[in-house]
């Protein structure tokens, strides 16, 4: 098990619980006490925890409104995402410009970006950005405007109008939903005034979504087929589904998820 898999299985016995104790997680996913307290000490740098004698406990602000919906969404079907953004984070080269959505799959993505040199990342998620910042020769661009809380995105006038600055070599985005009729949507009407902007400004159109994503359409559609290169998906998604994307002209990048990387402690 990868680290971010096992802090994240961390914070949803925190949210379940409220509390979690050191010697249980050591036992629960048998890595050493050292592990599990440097796993802590991230989550407390995090704002989720309050560490104490022999574990922690869920803060009080947290455990009063339960999982914020940006990381509630990270925590759904986590080892897809991560197998997607991966894959997602193979299409990018040095010296290139990318552009990338706020949401949890991108957010996966971002975590492969790490040994890319020389790259440019416009983005409008704060924790995508702050992500994408441990990549020290990465020049990363955080577009200006209204923060919607629920997605740590930001939308608006202002940031639609300085994507238009850009030509980026690939666009990546995640979407509420994909379907035939509708396209790709979003949930939120002000989310997708920003995915229709980022549509314009790339040269390439990625797509990342999960299989629960298909055969769903959220509120508002931000892209038809026509205008989207790529999409990723996992093999956990109907085999139906895919044929029919790839008839509308779309390239499907299928990733496996039989393929585990374990963690070394």
């Amino acid at each position: 098990m990868i680290v971010i898999q096992r802090r994240n299985k961390i914070k949803e016995r925190l949210f379940k619980e409220r509390s979690v104790k050191v010697s249980d997680l050591v036992q629960e996913f048998n890595v050493s006490e050292e592990t599990i307290r440097r796993d802590l000490n991230q989550l407390e740098r995090e704002g989720l925890i309050k560490k104490n004698y022999g574990g922690a406990i869920l803060i009080e602000e947290i455990d009063n409104m339960a999982i914020p919906p940006v990381q509630q969404r990270t925590l759904q079907h986590f080892e897809e995402k991560d197998a997607i953004g991966r894959k997602a984070a193979e299409l990018v080269q040095s010296n290139q410009i990318i552009i990338l959505d706020a949401g949890s799959t991108t957010w996966c993505m971002a975590r492969y970006l790490k040994n890319i040199p020389d790259l440019m990342v416009v983005t409008n998620g704060i924790n995508v950005a702050e992500e994408c910042s441990h990549n020290e020769q990465a020049s990363i661009f955080l577009l200006g405007g209204k923060l919607i809380r629920k997605s740590m995105s930001i939308v608006g006038p202002q940031a639609e109008i300085e994507l238009q600055k850009y030509n980026a070599h690939y666009v990546f985005m995640g979407t509420s939903g994909v379907s035939e009729r509708k396209g790709f949507t979003s949930s939120d009407i002000y989310e997708a005034e920003m995915k229709r902007a980022m549509v314009a400004a790339g040269q390439k159109v990625v797509v990342l979504a999960d299989h629960s994503k298909f055969q769903r359409q959220g509120l508002v559609s931000f892209s038809s087929f026509q205008d989207v290169d790529i999409v990723i998906t996992s093999d956990r998604t109907d085999p139906r589904i895919v044929k029919e994307i790839q008839d509308a002209g779309v390239q499907v990048i299928v990733c496996p998820m039989n393929d585990k990387k374990e963690d070394a402690q």
